[in-house]
């Protein structure tokens, strides 16, 4: 992959940024236009060149934009049943890769910050970033012979989330065909969780506590942080050597190793869901590196997500016990989740009770065993195919389920997205849900 070119400057204000959103309109506009007068010619063509070009499009407009809009795309990607193709595949660049700010850039946020320059805070300090992403960039760095990894957060993304997410809101449209109120639950959990992500004190505060909390589990590796090195825009953290799961795949690692990653992903996950009852609700692979010991790395704590017990119970006790088959016990819960609505018919009970929980049976085939194979293909295959059933059906284009769902979803599905890659077999009764089985 070539590398991406870098950028000598960011859209910042409100008028920028919006100028940005509208031109990409117009590109997407033009893409329709193009698309049809060929569909003149050629009835039988389908939408996948369409897609193509509007992904490309919207993607070189987000890569550019930063943040929040960057981050959603990343959002997108991971869930597969959302997006056509073309949209997921060209979306998920953003796990890796973006565009790089430029040193001069660079040095005129350290001075913003700091009152001084890269050189003057570090002994060594790289000026071309290793690694761009939605919200930030990391550079190489030394300190006292430390090595170091210092993430910068790029001009202006912390105050734009608000205004960048309403220009989103017609492209999600689009794309999702969500319903106004279901898209406005969406963005106003995603602005939170945004707002606490552009928050680098409270990210190296969290960092430091969660890496504390999870010392004790086996195969995982944290960073040391160093607050006095870091501020609202910048952190510096020790350097993690390490190679993202992409390049550790390439290197055709046995089932052992595949399996003691994974186990330590998923014991990593679900300890914090149960003992802690918060996690770590940004599984995407750039947030994680696997050491030359065959450790599992984690390097970015940005996005935490909380569960409260009015959620937390009612969910997992579906996914972990037998209250599935009793059937008044589990409509109350589905009722406290709001996934059966006080307003709905009996017809709409019945049916909203039946989908869900043929869905939630598939979800929680991993937690209903003592050990689970993710390399398995036909697991993958029914958990997306009934989830682009759902897709299509008229009774789910409204907003059902609490806010809490983003989150916690985009973590599972997004952890067992990983294990799917790396064919691991997992021992999946390591922390197990705390339950209760009445409502």
């Amino acid at each position: 992959m070539s590398e991406p070119k870098e950028q000598n400057s960011i859209p910042t204000t409100k008028v920028q940024r919006s100028a940005k959103f509208v031109s990409t309109g117009f590109k997407i506009g033009g893409n329709y236009i193009k698309h049809y007068s060929k569909k003149l010619f050629n009835p039988e063509m389908n939408n996948d060149e369409l897609n193509q070009d509007n992904a490309a499009d919207i993607y070189e407009s987000l890569s550019e934009l930063k943040g929040s809009a960057l981050k959603v795309a990343q959002m997108l990607s991971m869930d597969k049943n959302l997006l056509p193709k073309a949209y997921v595949d060209k979306f998920s660049l953003s796990q890796y890769n973006a565009p790089p700010l430029s040193g001069p850039l660079i040095v005129q946020t350290f001075r913003k910050l700091f009152g001084k320059t890269p050189e003057q805070i570090y002994d060594k300090f790289e000026l071309r970033s290793t690694n761009a992403a939605s919200i930030g960039q990391v550079h190489r760095a030394e300190l006292n012979g430390k090595k170091l990894a210092v993430k910068i957060q790029y001009p202006g993304v912390g105050d734009s989330i608000s205004s960048d997410l309403k220009l989103v809101k017609p492209f999600a449209f689009r794309l999702l065909g969500m319903s106004e109120r279901e898209l406005d639950v969406y963005m106003n959990e995603v602005e939170e969780r945004l707002v606490e992500e552009t928050d680098y004190e409270l990210e190296v505060r969290r960092s430091i506590e969660f890496s504390e909390a999870c010392a004790g589990l086996n195969n995982l590796v944290f960073p040391e942080y160093f607050p006095e090195l870091s501020g609202k825009r910048v952190i510096t953290m020790s350097w993690l050597e390490g190679m993202h799961l992409k390049e550790f795949l390439a290197t055709n690692p046995s089932q052992e190793l595949r399996n003691q990653i994974g186990q330590a992903m998923w014991d990593f996950y679900n300890f914090q869901q149960h003992e802690m009852r918060a996690v770590h609700a940004d599984p995407h692979p750039g947030n994680f590196l696997i050491t030359p010991e065959g450790k599992l790395g984690i390097i970015d704590f940005g996005c935490i997500k909380e569960m409260p017990d009015d959620f937390y119970y009612p969910f997992f006790s579906t996914t972990s016990t037998d209250l599935l088959d009793n059937k008044e016990e589990t409509i109350k819960a589905f009722r406290q989740l709001e996934m059966i609505h006080t307003n709905d018919t009996p017809q709409q009970v019945e049916f909203y009770y039946e989908q869900y929980k043929e869905m939630i049976s598939l979800f929680a085939q991993p937690y209903m065993t003592g050990s689970f194979d993710f390399g398995k293909n036909e697991f993958f295959d029914n958990l997306y195919s009934f989830g682009e059933r759902l897709a299509r059906m008229p009774e789910f284009k409204q907003a059902r389920g609490v806010k809490h769902f983003i989150y916690v979803n985009r973590t599972n599905f997004g952890l067992y997205n990983i294990l799917h890659e790396l064919k691991a077999q997992v021992k999946t009764d390591t922390f197990k849900p705390h339950v209760v089985v009445e409502y």
